[in-house]
């Protein structure tokens, strides 16, 4: 096929005897569901036959898109969010859209830096895994009704679809578990809370542990700035020099627990023989650390599948509205956590 010019919808749909239309439907995901089984796989066979490739310009300037997808993720040495980036990719694959990634560290500017160079290539929608909970960009894409889903956060603002997991059923769990274990006592690292993910853990740790409970405690719960292991160390080692009785820490997400078994070890004590420690992801391999952690299993994968699929719906149907998705969250047991 080298030796000749590209081959046409027109070429596929005589060869098959249907209208150019309907191989147009057949090769698009998004309406090949409209059209029979049987004709679906003989233009299919036709166009592969044919050596068909879709030209992708072209069917931009018919339906004004891109068929490019930006997608944001503050930290992509997070063991969180490859499985997460790997669902989105699949979700959007298989309905002919692809993703441009950027990376931003957390760092405002470079959030604001990513999102201007995706709007000049003119993606058809964005997926935010950055958002914070009073974002000024995410006012901008609703007023610019530039179609746009979160992914495992949320913002304050109204009239923005989001994928999240249930951040306060996670944290009870965890806490229950804990209580089942013998303990009362228990720590809290919470997350950035300007975070959705911080403030709704938070928020769910003080309302299972009960306020008469907490009523004297209050210095058991220690807000970090940043979702990271030194910022896990940092809060246990406070914590644990504080003088404060506590058995057990809920940390808010995996790295704040790793940086609290770090502390617990620098302060010469053990886990979970002195202070019993639960996080919050599942991360890869954190079942591998010595000793395996306790956490809340979230489901990483679905989570970028749901967001590209309601970002294709959000695209292809404009006037969809939006919607908040929340997605149940296990309790993964493990050796971290001992009864008292």
């Amino acid at each position: 096929m080298s030796n000749r010019s590209r081959v046409t919808i027109r070429e596929v749909a005589e060869r098959v005897g249907v209208h150019p239309s309907t191989v147009s439907r057949v090769l698009n995901p998004v309406t090949r569901g409209r059209i029979t089984p049987e004709v679906v796989d003989k233009v299919i066979t036709v166009a592969n036959e044919l050596g068909y490739r879709p030209n992708q310009a072209a069917r931009g300037l018919r339906t004004n898109r891109t068929s490019t997808i930006g997608v944001l993720i503050p930290d992509i040495t997070n063991p969180l969010f490859p499985p997460i980036i790997r669902g989105i990719e699949d979700g959007l694959g298989a309905n002919g859209y692809t993703a441009i990634l950027g990376n931003t560290d957390n760092i405002v500017s470079r959030e604001m830096d990513a999102v201007a160079t995706m709007r000049a290539r003119q993606v058809d929608g964005l997926i935010l895994a950055t958002a914070r909970r009073d974002d000024p960009l995410i006012a901008e894409f609703l007023k610019d009704r530039l179609p746009v889903v979160l992914v495992n956060r949320t913002a304050d603002a109204d009239g923005v679809s989001s994928i999240v997991n249930d951040d306060v059923l996670g944290i009870s769990l965890a806490v229950r578990h804990l209580k089942e274990l013998g303990h009362r006592r228990i720590a809290h690292i919470a997350g950035p809370q300007t975070l959705s993910t911080g403030n709704a853990r938070r928020e769910g740790f003080l309302s299972v542990m009960g306020a008469k409970e907490l009523l004297s405690e209050q210095k058991l719960v220690v807000e970090t700035n940043a979702f990271s292991e030194d910022e896990g160390l940092r809060a246990a080692a406070q914590l644990i020099s504080d003088g404060q009785e506590f058995t057990a820490i809920v940390a808010a997400n995996d790295l704040l627990a790793l940086g609290a078994y770090e502390a617990i070890a620098d302060a010469g004590l053990s886990c979970p023989g002195d202070i019993s420690v639960t996080g919050f992801n599942d991360m890869p391999f954190v079942d591998r650390l010595s000793p395996p952690l306790t956490t809340i299993r979230i489901p990483h994968y679905e989570l970028g599948r749901e967001a590209a699929r309601r970002l294709i719906e959000l695209i292809e149907t404009p006037d969809s509205p939006a919607r908040a998705t929340t997605l149940r969250p296990e309790l993964i047991v493990r050796g971290s956590t001992a009864e008292v």
